[in-house]
């Protein structure tokens, strides 16, 4: 079970990276991880969307010579931004969010 500073931390990460959206979490996460499993878990997975939904934006950046691209950066946009809030939300409640879509690149 996660104490509430572990799941606070879990928390802010996310919100951080609407601010900030590399050096927050990154901060959060290497300051923390090697102290609580749970702020390691979030990091691990938020870096990973990260990284995953970077390369789908890039790829829908070059689709948008052909319509479908344009569609695909609003839908990754507002994908991304509900995603983040729901990851929040279970980490404050204590609960581990797996990203859907994403590459598993950090474990």
């Amino acid at each position: 079970m996660a104490t509430s500073e572990e799941r606070l931390l879990a928390v802010c990460l996310y919100i951080v990276s609407f601010i900030f959206p590399i050096i927050g979490p990154l901060v959060i996460w290497l300051i923390k991880k090697d102290e609580s499993s749970f702020v390691d878990y979030h990091g691990k997975e938020y870096f990973n969307f990260f990284i995953s939904y970077t390369v789908y934006s890039i790829i829908s950046g070059i689709l948008t010579i052909i319509v479908i691209g344009i569609i695909a950066l609003w839908v990754l946009g507002i994908a991304a931004v509900v995603f983040t809030i729901i990851a929040a939300i279970k980490a404050y409640e204590g609960k581990e969010y797996r990203f859907p879509w994403i590459f598993r690149l950090i474990n």
